[in-house]
């Protein structure tokens, strides 16, 4: 569950831009420019999270096109501790299925073009050990918080991101899957190294919306619009529990 000595925020991908839409918003400035629109507030009894959208209000900003130092570099100016990261995915393996949530604990990233790290243009380079890409306290607080909510949750899993915003072809999912990846998605990188970079908890909360390209019988885009209210009640179901319950 959420703990006590930390700020948390979410990164709301699409689907989730109605979170915190009753607060005002504040308007935060940083060194790599804007980040994707106003950061809200969630009330949860005594304490506030905050809720950043990853594509903007009105989800317009492509996966390659995101600010990801901008919207972590702003988390960060708020005294943000912790983020969960909210995305959807589709699934590789046969681990899970559509309308499930999965906590991903490793990453193949696959972009390019994208600004990857803080260390640009600065008197100093960290190599950041990223062996382990998630924070682990925070993945497993986020498996409590689902199995006393009695979500089923896939624990675990490669995270394959890829460049969008296209989906990928059943040949690119093929590979993806020989390269040992289990969910497909586009914005999980290089937000996980950009929030290692500034010491940030960061883990994915990922909805399970579509088999990859070659792996279902049904189109994508109908998987996606039958599996997404069904992934995103479990994830709300999460999502509150955890918040709702501080240590």
């Amino acid at each position: 569950m959420a703990r006590a000595d930390k700020q948390y925020a979410i990164i709301a991908g699409s689907g989730f831009q109605s979170f915190g839409d009753d607060s005002k918003g504040i308007i935060v400035s940083t060194i790599y420019g804007e980040p994707s629109g106003p950061i809200r507030e969630l009330r949860y009894d005594d304490h506030t999270v905050y809720v950043l959208p990853r594509h903007g209000d009105d989800l317009m900003i492509p996966p390659h096109a995101i600010n990801y130092r901008a919207n972590l570099q702003a988390l960060k100016q708020l005294d943000v501790d912790a983020i969960i990261a909210v995305n959807t995915v589709g699934i590789i393996s046969k681990n899970t299925y559509p309308g499930q949530i999965a906590v991903p604990d490793q990453i193949i990233d696959y972009t390019w073009g994208r600004a990857h790290s803080l260390y640009e243009g600065v008197d100093k380079i960290d190599h950041i050990d990223f062996t382990q890409p998630f924070t682990e306290n925070l993945r497993q607080d986020l498996m409590r918080a689902a199995r006393t909510a009695d979500v089923t949750v896939c624990d675990g899993g490669v995270y394959a991101a890829c460049q969008g915003p296209r989906l990928e072809t059943a040949a690119e999912v093929d590979r993806l899957g020989r390269d040992g990846a289990d969910y497909v998605g586009m914005t999980a990188m290089p937000e996980a190294s950009l929030a290692m970079e500034l010491k940030l908890d960061y883990a994915c909360l990922s909805l399970v919306v579509n088999f990859a390209a070659g792996r279902g019988k049904n189109a994508i885009h109908a998987d996606i619009d039958t599996n997404t209210m069904t992934a995103k009640i479990q994830c709300m179901k999460v999502l509150h529990e955890f918040f709702g319950h501080v240590e």
